[in-house]
Formats: structure tokens, C-alpha cells, sequence
């Protein structure tokens, strides 16, 4: 069992910045392929990023490629969602999400993820 708990979320004007985090329970952090997902009011949850479990490779959504970094520290259980240039159209809850899958087509799904966090809200005005 693993539980995740978001932070670092606001509200931030369009070009700027914001870092989020996501601090893991267990001893077990590193065996999880950590990834962010978001959902936009009235739309669906849709992946952002994902990182393996050593932090040697990244997955991102094409909209966020070139402004955000996903990076992860196993030895403090956390993973983080490093975001610059933000848009408006970013705005969004966003979700952390643990999986045991080996499968990297996998992991850029919701259906991909055994564990979630509760959520942070980020939101961009123009």
C-alpha cells in the first residue's frame, strides 16, 4: 500500500511558475513508476508525465514538453513536477500516481496506476 499526498499547487499568471511535489508512505518507493496526471473541469484525467523507477527515463504529454520536468528523489519518497511557462490552458487538478507496471505504453494511462494522491489545484490566469 502506498499513500501520496500532493503539494505545491496555486495560482500563478501565465508565464509563470510552479513546482509541485508528491511525498510517498512505505518503504517501497522506488520499485513504483511515479507519474502526474491532470483533469480540467468538465474533461477527462489525462497524463502529464512519468518517470521510471530509477529516474534515468522521462515520458511527457506533447503540450508540456520543452516547460515541464518530472524528477524523483527515492531517498526522501518524493516526486516532483517542476513547471515553467504555464498557460492557462494548464490549469487543472493535478494527480500523482504510483504503478507496478513494465509496460511504458501502459503508464501514459490512468488505468496504468494502483495508487493516487487527492489532488492540488493549479490554476493560470491570462
Amino acid at each position: 500500500q502506498v499513500q501520496l499526498v500532493e503539494s505545491g499547487g496555486g495560482l500563478v499568471q501565465a508565464g509563470g511558475t510552479l513546482r509541485l511535489s508528491c511525498a510517498a508512505s512505505g518503504r517501497t518507493f522506488s520499485s513504483y513508476v511515479m507519474g502526474w496526471f491532470r483533469q480540467a473541469p468538465r474533461k477527462e484525467r489525462e497524463f502529464v508525465a512519468a518517470i521510471n523507477r530509477s529516474g534515468g527515463s522521462t515520458y511527457y504529454t506533447d503540450s508540456v514538453k520543452g516547460r515541464f520536468t518530472i524528477s524523483r528523489d527515492n531517498a526522501k519518497n518524493t516526486v516532483y513536477l517542476q513547471m515553467n511557462s504555464l498557460k492557462p490552458e494548464d490549469t487543472a487538478v493535478y494527480y500523482c500516481a504510483a504503478s507496478n507496471s513494465y509496460s511504458m505504453v501502459v503508464i501514459t494511462t490512468t488505468r496504468g496506476y494502483n495508487y493516487w494522491g487527492q489532488g492540488t489545484q493549479v490554476t493560470v490566469s491570462s
